[in-house]
């Protein structure tokens, strides 16, 4: 009953899903393209017969970046197509693999609409990443003997006591997934409480620990940082959101200070605030290039702005330090193992909730500092810079903290074997 409701809902509020896409392509043009894809409409965009990842946006395509390239090592002759809801995960996509995988976006829950689209992918595997728990695309792949597995899955207290009120219902959709391989303990328990049965359950640690620095990826970052500061000291702010940026720029011109040639790399996280950033930084007084424009910095750019795609990495081995965002205005942060594991120290503000086991790891040993305003960002900076002892020792600790938790995407590939082909087949 629940889910007749909810699917004529669903229907009932497409032409507000409509205004809201017009209305966010006003700044990202993106957003107003490809709505076939979100109605299934996939014809000879894909190929059928594979592995299908679905990762919702940014964070969860980024998890899903080793997990695709171990697939495509382990099952060469296996088609994958990669789904996002979102133009920027779109393009993470399209920028880590290219013509590697198929890509398109998952459709709205509609039936048609997922009908029409598991037609044209008809797969052997589906991975959701995290948690999208979406009820027709469950049922419909439970009809279809399709299996589906829940891979790096977690779920908040808060989405847990939201998910009770379901009772029921939300028993009937967890019972119809094959699998699924929760980020701790804590999360699967969650799971459990809400009618999972034990056997559709694993732990096996989070897939964001799974990521390293390729030699070829250092070997860049190196050749980076001889060309743009050579001679300086580098900081780097990352995935910022509005409200953030300001307050970044005022700690930077306090550092400028003590230390007149650090260079600022600030990294908006999303591109329609890329022209934000240049406005902010010019109005704060500060010289500064685009990495889009190939520009080098001189030595009297005092900030760089990141506004391209897919080179987060990169940036993050040319700092000594990093800041990542969303964290001192209440966003609940963005995924700090980025930095780690280029062994450089690791700052982020109080708002850490959305990586709340990832950060609690990380600050008991000694693998993030917590700052909570400009002062105490500046403060801790500050030290950073002028100590290099302490500047080590807490970017050893960070990549020790990653080293220390990988093992997720072994563990999660070993769950997977069952339900595809035999290697080498």
């Amino acid at each position: 009953m629940l889910q007749t409701l909810y699917t004529v809902l669903l229907y009932l509020i497409q032409p507000l899903i409509w205004i809201r896409l017009l209305v966010r392509g006003r700044k990202s043009p993106a957003y107003r393209k490809r709505w076939a894809e979100r109605y299934g409409f996939c014809k000879g965009k894909v190929v059928s017969g594979g592995i299908m990842l679905h990762s919702v946006s940014v964070g969860e395509t980024l998890a899903a970046i080793p997990l695709v390239r171990a697939l495509r090592h382990r099952y060469p002759s296996l088609p994958i197509t990669v789904t996002t809801m979102t133009p920027t995960g779109s393009e993470r996509v399209q920028s880590a693999f290219g013509a590697g995988v198929h890509h398109v976006y998952l459709p709205y829950d509609l039936p048609g609409s997922l009908n029409r689209f598991l037609n044209e992918v008809n797969p052997k595997l589906v991975i959701i990443m995290e948690t999208e728990l979406w009820p027709n695309l469950i049922s419909a792949l439970h009809r279809r003997k399709i299996p589906l597995v829940i891979a790096n899955a977690r779920l908040s207290e808060r989405s847990a006591k939201g998910y009770q009120k379901l009772g029921k219902f939300i028993r009937t959709v967890l019972q119809r997934i094959t699998l699924i391989a929760a980020q701790n303990q804590e999360d699967g328990d969650r799971f459990l409480s809400l009618g999972l049965k034990r056997n559709q359950l694993a732990v096996t640690g989070s897939l964001k620990f799974d990521i390293s620095v390729t030699p070829e990826l250092a070997a860049k970052a190196i050749a980076l940082r001889s060309q743009w500061a050579s001679r300086r000291q580098v900081w780097i702010a990352t995935s910022t959101h509005e409200g953030e940026e300001t307050l970044l720029l005022e700690a930077h011109k306090e550092l400028l200070k003590a230390h007149p040639t650090l260079l600022l790399i600030l990294v908006p996280r999303h591109p329609e605030r890329f022209p934000v950033a240049c406005e902010l930084t010019r109005k704060a007084g500060l010289t500064f290039t685009q990495r889009s424009t190939g520009e080098v910095p001189s030595s009297g750019t005092q900030v760089v702005i990141g506004d391209t795609m897919g080179e987060l990495m990169l940036l993050y081995g040319i700092a000594d330090l990093a800041f990542v965002g969303g964290s001192l205005v209440e966003r609940g942060g963005h995924n700090p193992l980025e930095a780690a594991a280029h062994a450089i120290p690791v700052l982020m503000g109080p708002h850490t909730f959305n990586f709340k086991d990832i950060c609690a790891k990380l600050t008991q040993d000694d693998g993030l500092i917590t700052v909570t305003d400009t002062p105490s960002l500046v403060k801790e900076i500050s030290t950073l810079l002028t100590d290099e002892d302490y500047r080590l020792y807490y970017g050893r600790h960070a990549v020790e903290v990653l080293h220390q938790n990988q093992g997720a995407l072994q563990r999660l590939l070993h769950l997977l074997e069952p339900y595809l082909p035999v290697r080498g087949h």
